[in-house]
């Protein structure tokens, strides 16, 4: 009679297959000597391994940044005829001769153009993606990664400006000694792009909007004309 009222559970369970019986609930639990059970647990490195990534990417950055940093301000600097007797260039060519005066023996310049440290921050530029690319475990073609390379260094370039235009704002503001090395150099920099844009703009009472005018176009250079190379760069290496 009890059977009639409450009867097994299990038989409420459909069982697709008749001829074996409903498995037991205690065949789910995983057997701690089982290789299966190790496995079910590795998806746990993972966070650990993206971490190491993280870190590994933050390393190449910062060291392929300082170099290229290195190579792109001589470059600008010899664009405007710095000061050759200036403590930052003297630092800046003591370190980038050894491997520029060779290589200017093969590739000499043409006109007012360094052709062989162009080359070499290009170079840089590549190998820092290259070793990116290589740490997210893919490898891109030689050709994508050339042009993603060139968009890249572009990239730099605008972004360098940037903060020399912001740092330029602020020693207007800030009295700074004259006779501090960076000072000259900065404005010598920022003067050949803010100079046409300050000859365009009317008189705004003394206030001068050539740095806010220079943001805004190179933000647009960026969205506009770096972030489509990088993006055919990608997709001709096969990224996208």
């Amino acid at each position: 009679m009890c059977s009639e009222f409450f009867p097994n559970p299990e038989s409420r369970i459909p069982n697709p297959n008749p001829q074996s019986p409903i498995p037991n609930p205690e065949s789910r639990i995983p057997n701690p000597h089982s290789p299966l059970h190790y496995n079910a647990r590795t998806p746990a490195t993972r966070p650990a391994m993206n971490y190491v990534a993280n870190a590994g990417q933050i390393l190449i950055n910062f060291a392929f940044g300082a170099l290229i940093a290195l190579v792109v301000l001589r470059i600008l600097l010899q664009l405007v005829r710095a000061n050759f007797y200036n403590p930052v260039c003297q630092f800046l060519y003591r370190v980038t001769n050894p491997v520029l005066m060779p290589l200017r023996r093969i590739i000499p310049g043409w006109r007012k153009l360094d052709v062989a440290a162009h080359l070499i921050a290009w170079l840089l530029t590549a190998l820092k993606l290259g070793f990116l690319v290589a740490l997210a475990g893919q490898s891109p073609g030689v050709a994508g990664l050339a042009v993603m390379a060139l968009a890249d260094l572009a990239d730099f370039v605008l972004m360098l400006y940037l903060g020399l235009i912001l740092v330029s704002v602020l020693l207007s503001f800030i009295s700074v000694e004259r006779s501090n090395p960076i000072v000259p150099l900065v404005h010598q920099l920022v003067e050949p792009v803010l100079q046409p844009i300050r000859r365009r703009l009317p008189s705004f009472g003394g206030l001068d909007f050539s740095p806010l005018v220079a943001w805004l176009a190179v933000l647009l250079v960026r969205a506009l004309l770096v972030a489509p190379l990088m993006d055919a760069g990608l997709r001709l290496a096969g990224l996208a």
